[in-house]
């Protein structure tokens, strides 16, 4: 591990708590320790240290930090390619997790296809700003959890944190009530007891941990392809008229005019974007161990694009798919059912193809392999957060246990009172309380790559800049607008109107 490097960021700090900036390389050794001919070789990390508040001399993920090897620069593209594939399928899981399972479904069922270009829109998005979260942690050695306790005040880093654990926990509620639907479906399990048994999906954490990243890279995507490949044979048994579905790749005005169809769009992106992905991004790319220097970072930078761009493309035709069987099969089917939103009704959009109980099989199936990476990616990330802004390192299966308990307990009860339905509109909940928190994200990500001060000759530039801004902007005004409507209509997990 480089841990040289990694003293390369932060400045010091006086007892006074006022920044000392550090402007030659004889003061970053003199103050920092850090050896003379290093620190001559990388100058602008040395001009980067007065763009942070504090001094950082931790690695993120330290176990797994710069532990999986990368050719040199003058390597092969492909092999180049090869070393940093797999970190896009981690991070593609909380884009195709049961949440969006929920709001997908309700969307198709109630809009038909219409809604097909705010998932594209919303993929767009990810990809753009999953972009910004790896080049936060390739360039400045610092998860976007390490970067807000370097750069805010203490009061602003613990409510970031109390942000991002609510984010977390909300997620771990996706994954609890997806998880025990799947066996609700596969094995006739009632749902409240289907909760209770997903607290055993920590035993599955601690078996594999986070010692060998590649083995859990490799983990994660026969989940992934196991879910992709249960819609492709889904798509290909329902036949959906594919005209219509082109089309809805292509906004239409009525998403914006009417109400309910804004109100679904809205929960469609708050589904999609994902607070946890964007901390987990900039922590996991520094498992390659790319040469820090400025052509590893842009190396990094390139390949590491290139894998997320491609594995959320997956993670879009995942989601794109539940809509359109949920379309074919609710919206435009002989038996229409507009206002089918629980996703423990889902498997029904297969039945006329395959029957009742091999759609329950094959629905559950992909249903299960969702809400499992999903809890893969849970721990890390519940990891990255605790570790990056507070400094506590605990084991990954504690962790794991602790904020599975908080989502098992509401879970539970949802389910026992409410059944079914309960869990499906408490599961729509979970995907409400991501839109709420996401802006948290995603404002000091776009402030932080903004910087040059932080980012140097990487910072964005002009026309990233402004799209960064008018995304955060759009995505808290939207989210707003949803959550102020959830509480107006009291219609957590509905469709609308519809």
């Amino acid at each position: 591990m480089m841990i040289a490097s990694f003293n390369l960021e932060g400045s010091s700090s006086s007892s006074a708590g006022q920044v000392v900036v550090v402007t030659t390389a004889d003061e970053v050794v003199k103050n920092q320790q850090v050896p003379t001919a290093e620190v001559e070789a990388s100058p602008e990390r040395v001009a980067l240290l007065s763009g942070w508040r504090q001094h950082n001399d931790i690695a993120s993920l330290a176990e797994v930090n710069s532990s999986v090897s990368v050719p040199n620069l003058d390597g092969k593209w492909y092999q180049k390619f090869w070393a940093f594939a797999g970190l896009g399928f981690i991070i593609s899981v909380a884009y195709m997790d049961p949440g969006n399972w929920a709001t997908d479904l309700s969307g198709g069922a109630a809009f038909g296809y219409t809604l097909l270009s705010i998932i594209l829109i919303s993929n767009f998005t990810a990809i753009f700003l999953q972009s910004l979260s790896l080049k936060l942690g390739i360039v400045a050695n610092r998860d976007l959890a390490q970067a807000c306790r370097d750069a805010y005040p203490v009061w602003l880093v613990y409510c970031l944190w109390i942000m991002m654990e609510i984010a977390i926990a909300a997620t771990d509620l996706a994954e609890v009530i997806g998880s025990a639907v799947a066996l609700n479906l596969l094995f006739g399990i009632p749902v409240w007891s289907g909760v209770l048994i997903t607290a055993v999906d920590t035993l599955f954490i601690l078996v594999f941990g986070t010692k060998s990243f590649r083995s859990l890279e490799v983990i994660v995507f026969l989940l992934c392809a196991l879910i992709v490949g249960v819609f492709a044979y889904e798509l290909a048994v329902v036949k959906p008229e594919w005209v219509k579905v082109t089309a809805g790749l292509i906004p239409n005005p009525e998403i914006i005019t009417n109400p309910d169809t804004l109100f679904n769009a809205i929960g469609i992106l708050g589904a999609t974007v994902m607070p946890h992905s964007l901390f987990l991004h900039s922590s996991i790319i520094q498992t390659r161990a790319y040469p820090r220097t400025k052509e590893g970072q842009k190396m990094a930078l390139k390949y590491g694009r290139w894998d997320s761009g491609l594995s959320l493309m997956l993670a879009f035709f995942v989601n794109a798919a539940i809509l359109i069987l949920a379309a074919a099969a609710f919206h435009y089917g002989p038996n229409k059912n507009v206002s089918v939103a629980n996703i423990t009704q889902a498997y029904k959009l297969l039945a006329p193809a395959l029957g009742s109980r091999a759609a329950k099989i094959l629905f559950g199936v992909g249903l299960l392999a969702s809400g499992q990476n999903s809890t893969i990616i849970g721990t890390l990330a519940g990891q990255v957060v605790m570790e990056g802004f507070l400094q506590i390192r605990i084991k990954p299966w504690l962790r794991r246990l602790i904020t599975r308990s908080i989502a098992i307990i509401p879970a539970a009860i949802v389910a026992g009172v409410g059944g079914n339905s309960g869990a499906g509109r408490l599961l729509v909940l979970s995907q409400v309380i991501l839109s709420f928190t996401l802006i948290f994200a995603v404002v000091p990500l776009v402030q932080f790559t903004s910087s040059q001060a932080k980012m140097g000759s990487f910072v964005n530039c002009w026309f990233t800049r402004i799209a960064a801004i008018l995304i955060a902007i759009l995505i808290a005004g939207l989210n707003a607008y949803l959550i102020v409507q959830s509480i107006r209509l009291k219609s957590f997990g509905s469709a609308g109107n519809a």
